[in-house]
């Protein structure tokens, strides 16, 4: 791991507390990537997935093949909790989501996140 703990960070000028998830997060992918910065805005922007995961999100992540991809997506019980067929846990590195236009569940690395509006 590149760091153990990252307690606040300095933006700009702007000191922001992340939580124990998203230090991990951050942590993942500044490995991966080999840029701490990197690893905290990309952590970031996974925390703000998040927040708007409950509704449907719009995302966009570069696939492994280096293509992007465009995706409407949730983790929302209601739209997608009938094709939940486990117990729902994340897998390391990764974030699962239901695909909405799609109407499959879809995975992408942590690190490959771009934009989430």
């Amino acid at each position: 791991m590149v760091q153990t703990t990252i307690p606040t960070v300095a933006l700009a000028n702007l000191t922001v507390a992340l939580s124990d998830k998203t230090i991990e997060r951050a942590n993942l992918i500044a490995e991966r990537t080999g840029s701490l910065e990197i690893g905290i805005a990309k952590a970031l922007m996974l925390e703000q997935l998040e927040s708007k995961l409950n509704g449907v999100a719009h995302i966009i992540f570069q696939k492994r093949d280096m293509s992007y991809r465009e995706m409407y997506c949730t983790t929302n019980p209601s739209l997608c909790g009938k094709h939940v067929k486990g117990v729902g846990r994340e897998h390391y590195g990764t974030k699962v989501v239901w695909d909405v236009e799609m109407g499959k569940f879809r995975s992408f690395r942590l690190e490959s996140i771009l934009k989430v509006f």
